[in-house]
């Protein structure tokens, strides 16, 4: 019985001692090393991630990554865990998660099947849609009003290789342009440089809302496709997926997420005090309901059309 009773022990203390190797790998080990974990920011992806006037990063991405590194800091037992804001675009978040530079991208990152061959995601936290920013007076309200004219997406999205890969299977001659972010995007419509800017229409709804004057854009009710945002990380890191998700899922399920929610996008934002005036969707409600990080467009149910009234409200 003695003999069993030793066995017994050292069984368990072997089990907690693979757990906490297990928890000291990868990332998480990293971070307990350092006592530092990198978040990788987007200059200007209103609400989710951007500067405001004060030069300081904040967006309701942010406020999710930080529960996040609560959630970490417990975990490991850490007295203190710095955090540090690492830039990033749409083209150099994927690369700078996989060597190593980031540890969490807290941005407007769609999930999808493609990429997550290269990185992981948190479950998601926003179901938006990829529709069409235009001035009024161009008359653009579908796809096929692009043909033969420049249009502008933002490089490294999923919403420019789409438009790609319909301007080609739709033979409609569109000149895409590349910009090096979202700003540089609108900018190109607001000065006529691109008639229209395809994105997700929650970037678009931000970027009108904040822009000299409102009222002149509008957004196409044709959706091209769906989208659904989540926290990127490392793949093939199980233990600090299981943490990330952890994190997420309790925010998700514990009501936290309307506070930060309406934050964000019911109430006046920095740096103008604009406010965006989007309620919660339906898709996003089922996903806080039972939260997935499937990264197939038919987890997700269509994106309602956007509100017409939102960039006449946004006002400051």
């Amino acid at each position: 019985m003695k003999l069993l009773k030793v066995l017994a022990v050292m069984i368990s203390a072997g089990a907690i001692a693979g757990v906490a190797q297990a928890e000291e790998t990868g990332t998480l080990k990293k971070i307990k090393d350092t006592a530092t974990i990198t978040l990788g920011v987007r200059d200007s992806s209103i609400p989710f991630s951007y500067l405001d006037d004060k030069q300081s990063y904040q967006g309701y991405s942010i406020d999710l990554c930080m529960k996040i590194v609560s959630s970490v800091q417990k975990q490991l037992g850490l007295p203190e865990l710095k955090v540090k804001m690492n830039p990033v675009t749409s083209a150099t978040r994927i690369p700078l998660m996989a060597n190593g530079t980031i540890d969490l991208e807290c941005g407007s990152t769609t999930n999808n099947v493609e990429r997550q061959k290269q990185v992981a995601f948190a479950p998601t936290t926003f179901v938006t849609a990829n529709r069409i920013l235009s001035k009024k007076t161009a008359g653009i309200k579908n796809l096929a009003d692009l043909k033969g004219k420049a249009v502008v997406s933002t490089s490294g999205t999923a919403n420019l290789k789409q438009l790609t890969t319909l301007n080609a299977d739709q033979n409609l001659g569109i000149n895409i342009l590349p910009a090096k972010d979202h700003a540089e995007a609108f900018l190109m419509v607001e000065t006529g440089r691109a008639v229209a800017w395809v994105m997700d229409d929650i970037l678009l709804i931000s970027q009108a809302a904040n822009s000299k004057s409102p009222g002149d854009y509008e957004i196409s009710k044709e959706a091209l496709s769906v989208e659904p945002y989540g926290i990127m990380l490392r793949k093939e890191d199980a233990a600090f997926k299981k943490a990330v998700d952890t994190a997420i899922s309790n925010v998700l399920t514990s009501g936290d997420i309307n506070r930060i929610y309406h934050k964000w996008f019911l109430q006046p934002i920095p740096p103008k005090g604009i406010s965006l005036n989007l309620p919660m969707s339906d898709q996003l409600k089922a996903v806080i309901a039972k939260p997935t990080d499937s990264g197939e467009p038919s987890a997700y149910a269509a994106v309602p059309e956007a509100q017409k009234a939102v960039l006449k409200k946004a006002k400051k």
